[in-house]
């Protein structure tokens, strides 16, 4: 796996995904290789690496990728009657761009 599967994968266009919402500063779509039965990915198209290494020059960007993220998990919970956002830090986050979960449903073994 790249670095940054999100910047040099998603946002380059060379891997498609299924789009569920787009702004001008953030992407959410089905999870290329989901780990729940409803699996929604959630990033904005700036390259920030995590949410603990943020300035405050992309507080903007957060409340766009809140607001998406809001919106994402609102329509899974009315769809399938729960979920859960997460997000990964240090050795937790595979891919060094900050990117949130949306899912529902328990984990595929």
């Amino acid at each position: 796996m790249t670095e940054d599967f999100y910047c040099d994968e998603v946002l380059s266009g060379k891997t498609e995904v299924n789009k569920v919402i787009e702004t001008e500063n953030v992407l959410a779509y089905h999870h290329t290789r989901p780990f729940y039965p409803v699996h929604i990915v959630a990033i904005p198209k700036k390259h920030i690496p995590s949410l603990i290494t943020m300035e405050e020059s992309d507080n903007d960007i957060l409340l766009e990728l809140m607001q998406v993220i809001k919106e994402v998990a609102a329509m899974v919970t009315g769809e399938h009657g729960a979920s859960k956002v997460i997000t990964n830090l240090g050795k937790y986050q595979e891919s060094k761009h900050l990117h949130w979960h949306i899912v529902s449903g328990r984990a595929l073994k």
